[in-house]
């Protein structure tokens, strides 16, 4: 029999686990995420490029001023995330939400991605691109066009970005779902290189109207990679194991179109034999010994997006060959042949247009390196470890440069007398690849 203490003891207990529960309950209802505003203060932001009156907080809102703005910035970088917040627009307010932004000033639409934040009801607005009202991923992926409360009033906007897929639920309705891998328009590609950014800045882009922002919170989502396994919408051109794939380097475009179909034969037999001999693969790794020539894809590509892993000795050299013409440069700062002293990315056979990167990202000797490379007709852009280092730059023909950049090529890894070792190379066709076009004129390099 339980005593009234014992009895008691247990109801009482029994009202304490009830509360816990739905406390628990309570708290879970949006369980892993965090603020990213405090409700008093900027801590955790930076302004950049700021105007007017910028920023401020009060009542618990994040707010641009009337007349000011410029981009605030998370101090962190956020990868794959879901954010939610709420936001509150005057007549003709006109704001944006950076994801995956640099931390600079200037345009971050183009740099980063932004999502709109606009008064679609204001007049000076009827005649936009669609791409360009509330809620789109702008000049990208253009919103569901409904959803959106009278001025005034609150509304309540989640974005969920994970790796190339981008959906927008605004006041509970989904505007945008999209796969960033299906952009194959060239001309948004070549305009807006943020696209392609795995992380960055979430923050505010101010064009000097008032809107408010409030609840911001946000549930980092967790990113596994394997070695030598494509992210979604990329294949290998390296399986971890083999050379299957690859064959070695015959002379150049203009030299192999010159060959009979029984010489390139007989050219590319020795070439894969000295392949073999100086190219192999270990702990998942493409290594080159330092001693052989250049290591080629079997097949051509067009237009593309690659990513690959490197990692050079000190005072190494290398490259990658697009279309097996024009090099992105490979290289340490204290290699001889690097006078400048700049970094990696840079379009070394460059002499008409930009030839050095946009700025040092490299990492150490020893170290492994990323490059993100997307070639579109002859405009390129490279990202080195999360940096853009060119942006938008025409490639030329360096072995006719009376030509333009040929429409296919294979890809290749330049041997520079050094060790090398690549891994995580993959690639992503845009689009159909181009028809073939006439073989390259036989014309000797000037």
């Amino acid at each position: 029999m339980f005593s009234h203490r014992t009895f008691l003891t247990a109801l009482g207990s029994a009202a304490l686990g009830t509360t816990l529960l739905v406390g628990c309950a309570t708290m879970n209802h949006e369980a892993g995420f965090l603020p990213i505003f405090d409700g008093k203060t900027l801590t955790g932001w930076t302004l950049l490029g700021g105007k007017g009156g910028g920023y401020g907080v009060k009542d618990g809102v994040i707010f641009c001023a009337k007349g000011g703005g410029g981009n605030l910035l998370t101090e962190r970088e956020y990868g794959d995330f879901i954010l939610r917040y709420e936001f509150k627009l005057e007549p003709g307010s006109n704001n944006g939400i950076a994801i995956r932004a640099p931390l600079a000033a200037g345009s971050l639409a183009y740099l980063g991605m932004e999502i709109q934040v606009l008064d679609d009801t204001a007049p000076q607005y009827a005649k936009l691109n669609p791409a360009q009202y509330n809620g789109s991923v702008y000049m990208i992926s253009a919103a569901k066009r409904g959803a959106l409360r009278p001025v005034g009033q609150w509304n309540e906007e989640e974005i969920y970005a994970r790796g190339r897929h981008i959906r927008v639920t605004l006041n509970g309705k989904v505007i945008v779902d999209t796969n960033l891998n299906d952009v194959t328009d060239r001309e948004t590609l070549r305009k807006h290189p943020g696209m392609l950014r795995d992380k960055g800045h979430i923050g505010f882009l101010g064009h000097n109207d008032y809107v408010e922002f409030r609840n911001l919170r946000i549930k980092e989502l967790p990113v596994a990679e394997a070695q030598n396994i494509p992210p979604s919408g990329f294949n290998r051109l390296f399986n971890g194991e083999n050379l299957e794939g690859w064959k070695g380097l015959v002379a150049d475009p203009i030299k192999r179109a010159k060959m009979s179909k029984e010489e390139l034969a007989a050219a590319q037999a020795k070439a894969d034999e000295d392949m073999a001999a100086h190219w192999g693969v270990a702990d998942g790794m493409l290594v080159f010994d330092g001693k052989g020539h250049n290591l080629c894809t079997a097949r051509d590509y067009g237009d593309i997006e690659m990513l690959c892993d490197w990692k050079i000795q000190p005072k190494g050299d290398s490259g990658i060959y697009l279309r097996g013409s024009p090099q992105v440069q490979i290289w340490e700062r204290d290699t001889p042949g690097n006078p400048k002293r700049v970094g990696s990315g840079g379009l070394y056979n460059n002499q008409k247009n930009p030839a050095d990167p946009l700025k040092w990202a490299d990492h150490a000797p020893g170290l492994w390196n990323r490059f993100r490379i997307l070639i579109v007709g002859d405009k390129v852009h490279v990202f080195l470890n999360d940096e853009l280092v060119v942006n938008n730059v025409t490639l030329e023909n360096y072995w006719d440069r009376t030509q333009p950049l040929f429409p296919l090529g294979q890809i290749e890894l330049q041997s520079h007398g050094s060790v090398l070792c690549f891994r995580n190379l993959y690639i992503r066709e845009i689009g159909a690849p181009p028809a073939p076009k006439p073989a390259p004129k036989a014309t000797e390099k000037k």
